[in-house]
């Protein structure tokens, strides 16, 4: 049963390939898709503010970029999970952006709001890909969470599943490995 973030270090490892609890580069990887999602977004914009297509070109060639270097993160998926993936990362980056926009005109409160729900959202793609938590098993009643192969495990201070997951993986997950 994962009762600490140490029992999650130990189910993490289990799932990784190398052993190690070690998403340096994943982690990277995941925040140049979400830049490459902006851009496929501002290509987009441009196009129509301009009336140039050709913008749209680029676009083609930077979602392909994006949808290549997202498979090496999200290796098995059903459903929608792809898509759910893909604007996790999206939706992050955008509060996370609106987060700091926020910062910069002195709203600090709202700020950090915004980041808080950014991270929790960044959370969820990782839980959801690293295939810690089965996304049918949490329930949205109780705020237990099932971690795969476990039983329900609960965190005090935490009130639903996803700030439970948001906990979990400030602890568990190290991005700052060499």
């Amino acid at each position: 049963m994962v009762k600490n973030y140490k029992d999650l270090v130990k189910k993490v490892e289990g799932v990784t390939k190398t052993g190690k609890v070690d998403l340096s580069s994943s982690e990277d990887l995941s925040i140049a898709i979400m830049n490459l999602i902006s851009i496929e977004e501002h290509l987009f914009f441009t196009a129509q503010k301009t009336e140039k297509p050709q913008y749209l070109d680029i676009l083609n060639e930077v979602r392909g970029m994006r949808t290549g270097l997202l498979r090496k993160i999200i290796k098995d998926y059903e459903g929608e999970v792809w898509c759910i993936s893909k604007h996790l990362l999206a939706a992050s980056m955008r509060l996370m952006e609106v987060g700091t926009k926020e910062e910069k005109k002195g709203n600090r409160k709202e700020a950090w709001e915004l980041f808080q729900k950014s991270f929790r959202l960044y959370s969820l793609f990782w839980a959801i890909n690293l295939k810690v938590v089965d996304i049918g098993d949490v329930p949205m009643d109780n705020g237990d969470i099932n971690f795969i192969g476990e039983k329900e495990v609960k965190l005090k201070g935490t009130s639903s599943p996803l700030d439970k997951l948001t906990e979990i993986f400030k602890k568990a997950v190290d991005c700052c490995k060499e």
